[in-house]
């Protein structure tokens, strides 16, 4: 277990950004929580939390597709707990929709938040580490091998992955190190919103039973630990990892097991008619 000084931890006030801030707070370190709103009760968590292990905590506001705040937040949290040797990317959103169903407007702003937000933190937290520290990335395992549903998320997520891959090479020789965690399904409230009738391809999130859906502790306990030994990439759960592996070395025999279940699920829910109007 690492003893992390200052952590800044983009979306803080939620999922896995705040269990991470929990439990940092809880071995005494220092948390800049940097979101658009922490909410009474998420606050109390994080004071609490604070309490048990003698840490401190902050709020610092910002949306991440605003590349100026973000900016002017991280700088704020420097100001207040000195220079980082953490920093946790986790905020994101989530569309499911089929291609045919989604706007391009709805693309677009999946990929503003979750692409362009992660290399806006990236961009305002590099020039405050220092050899040593660590800036960790939250893709998916959508970032690995994507699902039905998922073309804006997929395609934000993919693009983490690469963004991080290219990060590694360029400051891991500086001794600053690079962690990009692709979780599977995480039960956040991201999730559940996602997992309200209506809001999702039924046939997505069967899909999604391939790599398994995690309790947030045991997530959140398993990214830090990833976090903690300085590991490139945090694949939590054993049917993730093994669904990862199966991806990135028979690609041809994952792709006709998808496929397979992708027609199977079709008989059992037939696609809406979408409107080309």
């Amino acid at each position: 277990m690492k003893n992390w000084q200052h952590s800044i931890i983009s979306g803080g006030g939620s999922g896995l950004g705040l269990g991470l801030a929990q439990r940092l707070l809880r071995r005494g370190g220092k948390v800049s929580a940097v979101d658009l709103a922490v909410k009474d009760e998420m606050r109390a968590l994080l004071d609490q939390a604070a309490a048990d292990g003698n840490g401190h905590w902050q709020f610092a506001e910002a949306n991440l597709t605003d590349e100026t705040a973000v900016v002017k937040a991280v700088n704020q949290a420097v100001q207040t707990f000195g220079a980082p040797d953490l920093a946790v990317n986790s905020a994101g959103i989530a569309i499911n929709k089929t291609f045919a169903e989604m706007r391009c407007e709805k693309f677009r702003r999946v990929i503003d938040i979750n692409l362009n937000g992660s290399c806006h933190f990236a961009a305002a937290v590099m020039p405050h580490l220092q050899p040593g520290s660590r800036l960790a990335l939250i893709a998916s395992m959508a970032g690995l091998v994507s699902n039905y549903g998922y073309a804006a998320y997929g395609a934000s997520k993919f693009g983490v992955v690469g963004l991080a891959t290219s990060l590694r090479y360029e400051y891991e020789p500086l001794g600053i190190g690079i962690t990009c965690v692709c979780p599977p399904e995480v039960k956040t409230p991201l999730v559940t919103a996602e997992r309200t009738p209506g809001n999702a391809s039924p046939i997505s999130l069967a899909l999604k039973d391939i790599a398994g859906s995690l309790d947030p502790d045991y997530a959140c306990d398993d990214i830090l630990n990833g976090i903690d030994r300085g590991r490139w990439m945090v694949i939590s759960g054993g049917s993730a990892r093994f669904t990862a592996f199966m991806a990135r070395h028979f690609p041809g025999g994952f792709f006709t097991f998808m496929l397979f279940n992708i027609r199977r699920l079709m008989r059992k829910h037939p696609l809406p008619q979408v409107s080309q109007t």
